[in-house]
């Protein structure tokens, strides 16, 4: 297998043993508001906004393919 596939893949475990593990009921309060939610919710939303956030910041960033002349 490559390495990049093993890599994944040891990510992807230990990101499900994190989930599981932390399945409770917890209450998020920001500012005025009060959600109570299960911490795996909480951590999938969060693991997504991060790469979202990733995504664009590696776009605005990122080096321009420009045609040499």
């Amino acid at each position: 297998m490559k390495t990049k596939t093993i890599i994944l893949l040891v990510s992807i475990a230990l990101l499900l043993i994190i989930l599981i593990q932390n399945a409770k009921v917890v209450t998020f309060r920001l500012l005025f508001w009060k959600l109570s939610m299960s911490q795996i919710i909480i951590f999938f939303l969060v693991l997504v906004l991060g790469f979202i956030i990733g995504y664009i910041v590696a776009k605005l960033t990122g080096k321009k393919n420009e045609p040499e002349l």
